[in-house]
């Protein structure tokens, strides 16, 4: 037996739904599939993100759930939510290419005056 029980699991999930919106978890192979796949990671190295020593990654999965601590996505809110992650990355991607393009310059820039220094000195 699942403790707490699939409908309580399911009402914390749906909890930020609004009234008359599709519910993101309508059944117990939802419930199944999402807690399933939280344990896989788990088992594939992530961090649990509640303290429960000792227990198996399922249960740990359906804690996180019961807490609130992880967030089933429906399916169309999925593609929205990794075209935002993209876009996140390239932004940051790009201020990462354009701060290390600065400090080459400004580099490039302090070189050619040090050799333009040094060129003056030898000519004294």
């Amino acid at each position: 037996m699942l403790h707490p029980s699939y409908s309580d699991l399911m009402k914390v999930v749906n909890a930020d739904v609004e009234p008359g919106e599709t519910k993101v978890v309508n059944s117990r192979y939802s419930i199944v599939m999402a807690t399933a796949k939280r344990a896989r990671q788990i088992v594939d190295g992530d961090e649990p993100l509640v303290a429960m020593s000792g227990q198996k990654p399922l249960s740990v999965a359906v804690e996180e759930l019961n807490q609130s601590k992880i967030k089933v996505i429906a399916e169309d809110e999925l593609e929205e939510f990794e075209a935002e992650i993209k876009e996140e990355a390239a932004k940051k991607a790009q201020e990462i290419l354009e701060e290390r393009e600065a400090k080459r310059a400004a580099r490039e820039a302090e070189d050619g005056e040090s050799e333009k220094s040094d060129a003056e000195e030898e000519e004294a």
